[in-house]
C-alpha cells in the first residue's frame, strides 16, 4: 500500500525547490514591505525541509515493515 507521506514530500521538494530558485534569482522583487525578508527564499526552504521529513518518515516506516 502506498503511503501518502511519499508523494507529498516529493510534491514539497519540488514546489520548494522551485520557490527557493526563484527567491535566489530574484531576491529583489520579492522583498516583503520596509523589512528586507525574501519571503520567496525562506518558505521555499521552509517547504524543501518539510518534504524532506515527509519522505524520510515514509522510508523510515518502509524499512520497519
Amino acid at each position: 500500500m502506498l503511503d501518502l507521506r511519499l508523494p507529498i514530500g516529493w510534491l514539497f521538494i519540488i514546489l520548494g525547490s522551485l520557490v527557493a530558485a526563484w527567491g535566489i534569482l530574484k531576491p529583489t522583487e520579492t522583498s516583503c514591505g520596509a523589512i528586507s525578508l525574501n519571503l520567496n527564499l525562506s518558505w521555499g526552504l521552509i517547504m524543501l525541509l518539510f518534504g524532506l521529513g515527509m519522505t524520510f518518515l515514509a522510508r523510515l516506516n518502509r524499512q520497519s515493515d
